[in-house]
C-alpha cells in the first residue's frame, strides 16, 4: 500500500451523470479547483476509445473503470472513420459515438471529449481522412482553405450528435428540447497543437467551430511540457501530457495559466509498439507511485490508456522521425487492462489507491471472461493474388504511377489502407531504382517471380535478364500513416512519384486496388479457383480455412507460427496484420466476432505460407523491454 496523506475524502456517490438530470452549471474551475455543480470535484480519468473495442464489451470495460475508482471516461473521435469517403457519415455499430456516450452515463462516467479533428493517438494519419491528401497543396492543422472546409463540414455531421449530451442545460435556439444534459463536462479543441504549430490561428478557428455549433462545456487543451505554451487558446484550459513526474512541471503548468486548477490529460500508463522492436512496459510500481504524486499535488488525472484496445483492420499509424516505423496491431500499450480487458496488477494497484483516498467502497471488479484455446486450424484452400486479378479487380490504366489516395475510387475518395499493385510491361532486365517513391513496402515481381523488396532503405534492385516482354509487378503496402509530427503533409502512399529502369522511368500502367474491403472479401468467397494448399506455395496468395465452436463463443487469440507477413480475416472483420519480425506472435480475436458453428478465417499472405494457425488462450506480444 502507498501510504500517503490525502488532505480530504472525496465522496462523489450522488455526483454522476444520472443522478443530476436537471442540472445547470456542468464542469467550471474556481480559486485553482474543478467545481462540478458547485461542489468540488476531482477527475479521475481514464482513456478507452470506442472504435478500439467491439460494442458488445463497451459496458464490461466501463464497469471496471467504475470498480478502479474512476470517475470519468475519456475518448477521441475518430474522423476518418466516420467520413471515410467525402460526405459519408458512419456513427452506426461500432461508431455508434451517441450510444457510447449514453452507456457512459448509465455506469456513472462523466465523459471528457476529444472530437480533433486530429486526434493523434497512434492512429492513421491521427484520424484525418486520407482523401485530403488528393489536394496537392494540402495543408493540415491550418486555416487552410480545402482543410477548414472539410473539418466544418464534418463538425456539421459530429457536433448535433454531441451537443445533446453535454452536462449543463443547454438554451440553445435549435435544440430548445435539449435540457436534461449527459454526461459530457468537457472537450478538447484539438489536440497537442503545440508540437506542431504551423498556424497561429488555426486554434482559435477550431475553438470557435466548437462554439458556433452548440459546445457549452469547459474546452480544454492536451499538451506535453515542450508544446505546453504554443498550443494555448484564449477561453480553454490548459492541460499537460507525460509519463515521468520531473519535479516542478506543474507547477510550470501554473506559469503557464495562473490560479486554474491542474490537470493531467494524459498520464502515460505504458506506451504503444512497433514493428521490428520490443514490447513495452512500463513498471507497475512506478506507474502508481507517479499517480499517487500527482494527485497528492492536488491535479486531475486521467489515465492514457486505462484500456487500449486494438488496431483493428488497416488503422495502425507510425513514427517518422529517424527512421520510419509502423505500429503493430495490438494497442495493449501496457495499459490497465489488457488488450482483451483483463486485469493487470496496475488495475489492482490503482483500486487500492483511489479507493483510499475517495474513502467510499468501490463496487466489485467484473468477474473475467475465460478465454478459449481451440487448437490448431488448417488451412486447406488458397487462390493465388494473380488468379484473382483478372476476375475480382478491375484495373485503373494510366500513363503514369498515381499515388493511392489520388485513384478514382470511391466516389473520387480515393484509396485509403490496403495494397496497390502497379503492373507494366518490361523488355529485357537491368536496374531498378524507385528514387524512394515507395511508400512503403513493395515486393517486386517479374511475371510471378519475385526478385526482392524496395522500401525506405532499399531503393535499387538488379532485374533479371530474360527474352521478350514480361510483365512488371509492384504490390505496395501502406504499412500505416504517420500519426505525430511535422510530416503529416507528406502521407501519401503507393508509388508517389517515378521509378526507373536503366534510368528510364517507367510508364504505361494498370493500377489494381487492393483495399480488401468486406465487398471484396464477400466477392473473393465465391469465386471459381480455390484449390488445395500444396506441400510448399509462395504467396502473394489468399489462404482460408474453418473454424468450428460446438459452444458460445469466446475470445482467442490467433498464433501465426511459420506465417511471414499479412492480414487476418474472421466472418469478414479484419483483425489487423501479422509480421514475424515482431514484436507481436498473436492477434486478439474478440468472441462476439464468432459464430457457433462454422467461421470463415482467410489470410492474405504476402511470402510464406504455412499450413495451420493456432487458436489459443493466452496472447504473446513479444519480449519485453521497459520503458525508461
Amino acid at each position: 500500500l502507498i501510504c500517503l496523506s490525502f488532505s480530504s475524502r472525496f465522496n462523489w456517490s450522488e455526483l454522476i451523470p444520472l443522478r443530476l438530470w436537471g442540472r445547470t452549471l456542468g464542469l467550471q474551475t474556481e480559486n485553482s479547483q474543478f467545481l462540478l455543480e458547485g461542489m468540488p470535484f476531482r477527475i479521475f480519468g481514464g482513456s478507452m476509445h470506442y472504435f478500439r473495442v467491439p460494442r458488445e464489451y463497451w459496458e464490461d470495460r466501463m464497469l471496471k473503470m467504475k470498480a478502479c475508482g474512476l470517475n470519468t471516461l475519456t475518448t477521441y473521435v475518430p474522423w476518418n472513420l466516420h467520413e471515410q469517403e467525402r460526405g459519408k457519415f458512419d456513427f452506426s455499430q461500432n461508431l455508434d459515438l451517441e450510444a457510447f456516450l449514453s452507456l457512459a452515463a448509465k455506469n456513472g462516467l462523466w465523459v471528457i471529449l476529444r472530437p480533433g479533428p486530429y486526434i493523434c493517438s497512434e492512429w492513421d494519419l491521427g484520424g484525418l481522412p486520407s482523401w485530403l491528401l488528393q489536394d496537392p497543396e494540402m495543408q493540415l492543422r491550418t486555416t487552410y482553405k480545402g482543410f477548414t472546409e472539410a473539418v466544418d463540414a464534418y463538425f456539421d455531421h459530429l457536433m448535433p450528435i454531441v451537443v445533446p449530451l453535454q452536462a449543463s442545460t443547454i438554451h440553445y435556439p435549435p435544440h430548445p428540447q435539449y435540457k436534461k444534459g449527459g454526461p459530457i463536462i468537457a472537450v478538447q479543441v484539438e489536440n497537442e497543437y503545440g508540437s506542431y504549430a504551423k498556424d497561429p490561428n488555426y486554434m482559435t478557428y477550431i475553438k470557435m467551430a466548437l462554439l458556433n455549433r452548440g459546445i457549452v462545456e469547459l474546452l480544454m487543451t492536451s499538451d506535453n511540457k515542450n508544446g505546453l505554451s504554443f498550443g494555448l487558446v484564449e477561453g480553454a484550459l490548459a492541460t499537460v501530457n507525460f509519463q515521468k513526474l520531473e519535479p516542478g512541471l506543474l507547477k510550470y503548468l501554473d506559469t503557464v495559466q495562473r490560479g486554474q486548477p491542474k490537470m493531467v490529460m494524459e498520464y502515460w500508463t505504458g506506451w504503444f509498439d512497433n514493428w521490428g522492436g520490443p514490447h513495452c512496459v512500463f513498471d507497475a510500481d512506478e506507474m502508481v507511485n507517479t499517480v499517487a504524486s500527482i494527485l497528492k499535488l492536488g491535479a486531475s488525472i486521467n489515465l492514457y490508456m486505462f484500456h487500449g484496445g486494438t488496431n483493428f483492420g488497416f488503422m495502425n499509424g507510425a513514427l517518422e522521425a529517424d527512421e520510419y516505423k509502423s505500429d503493430v496491431t495490438s494497442y495493449d500499450y501496457d495499459a490497465v487492462l489488457t488488450e482483451a480487458g483483463d486485469y493487470t496488477s496496475k488495475f489492482f494497484k490503482l483500486r487500492q489507491l483511489f479507493s483510499m483516498i475517495i474513502g467510499q467502497p468501490l463496487p466489485l471488479p467484473p468477474v473475467i471472461e475465460s478465454k478459449a484455446s481451440y487448437g490448431a486450424i488448417l488451412l486447406h484452400q488458397y487462390i493465388s493474388l494473380w488468379d484473382v486479378l483478372p476476375s475480382l479487380l478491375q484495373p485503373i490504366k494510366s500513363e503514369f504511377p498515381i499515388n493511392m489516395e489520388n485513384l478514382h475510387l470511391n466516389d473520387s475518395s480515393g484509396q485509403s489502407y490496403g495494397y496497390v499493385l502497379y503492373e507494366t510491361v518490361i523488355f529485357g532486365g537491368g536496374h531498378l531504382h524507385s528514387r524512394d517513391h515507395v511508400r512503403d513496402r513493395a515486393q517486386v515481381f517479374v511475371n510471378t517471380m519475385y526478385v526482392g523488396e524496395l522500401d525506405y532503405n532499399t531503393v535499387e534492385l538488379s532485374l533479371p535478364e530474360g527474352q521478350g516482354f514480361r510483365q512488371l509487378r509492384l504490390l505496395v503496402e501502406n504499412r500505416g500513416r504517420v500519426n505525430y509530427g511535422l510530416a503529416l503533409n507528406e502521407q501519401r502512399k503507393g508509388l508517389i512519384g517515378d521509378v526507373f529502369l536503366n534510368k528510364t522511368p517507367l510508364r504505361n500502367f494498370k493500377i489494381y486496388s487492393l483495399e480488401m474491403k468486406p465487398g471484396f472479401m464477400k466477392s473473393l468467397r465465391h469465386t471459381a479457383g480455390w484449390s488445395a494448399v500444396p506441400d510448399y506455395f509462395v504467396g502473394p496468395a489468399f489462404f482460408r480455412g474453418r473454424l468450428w465452436i460446438e459452444h458460445q463463443p469466446q475470445d482467442t487469440f490467433l498464433k501465426l507460427q511459420g506465417w511471414e507477413k499479412g492480414v487476418v480475416f474472421v466472418n469478414g472483420q479484419n483483425l489487423g496484420r501479422y509480421w514475424k519480425i515482431g514484436p507481436q506472435e498473436t492477434l486478439y480475436l474478440p468472441g462476439p466476432w464468432l459464430w457457433k458453428g462454422s467461421n470463415e478465417i482467410v489470410i492474405f499472405e504476402e511470402r510464406t505460407a504455412g499450413r495451420i494457425i493456432q487458436s489459443v488462450d493466452i496472447p504473446y506480444l513479444g519480449r519485453t523491454q521497459y520503458v525508461d
